[in-house]
């Protein structure tokens, strides 16, 4: 069984997440979705949040797609997760150059610390590659309309977490 690994902080969930998803479903059996618990970045959405939004938006995935998708809370090296979930591929949406750079210095470090574990590169559709999850808050705190960047179940939940 090929499996995959798709790790991020989803917070929250993007129309952009989504369609890299449903893409990388087609490359793998199991789409493991690695939610990062960075304590850190102080993400807006709990842990359980962003695990239950992704679930919902991956269910109809799944059954479009015939791939199992799974949500996946972790806190050590990704890697590390990669071992745990039984990941042969990682698997990483690139939305501009400026990704590229980071992702190329990740690759090379998570190779150096296992070299049996691939890395893929999915580049983002045009329409979602303006799309980021911290650009999606700041519209919607600022009143702005984000229903074309996110799920309608995750845009209510954006509106009731910053407009209350």
């Amino acid at each position: 069984m090929r499996i995959g690994l798709y790790p991020g902080t989803f917070d929250p969930i993007t129309h952009g997440h989504v369609d890299i998803i449903r893409r990388a479903a087609a490359l793998v059996d199991r789409l493991v979705i690695g939610v990062a618990i960075n304590r850190d970045k102080g993400p807006l959405f709990s842990l359980e949040e962003r695990v239950e939004m992704i679930e919902a938006e991956c269910a109809w995935l799944s059954e479009e797609t015939g791939t199992e998708i799974i949500a996946h809370p972790f806190e050590n090296l990704l890697i590390h997760c990669a071992k745990d979930v039984g990941a042969s591929i990682i698997v990483r949406g690139l939305r501009a150059v400026a990704d590229f750079e980071y992702e190329y210095q990740m690759v090379g470090m998570n190779r150096a610390l296992d070299d049996c574990v691939e890395t893929v590169f999915l580049m983002a559709d045009a329409q979602h590659q303006a799309i980021a999850s911290k650009l999606v808050k700041e519209i919607c705190r600022l009143d702005g309309d984000v229903s074309k960047f996110v799920p309608a179940a995750v845009n209510e939940r954006l509106m009731a977490k910053l407009r209350g």
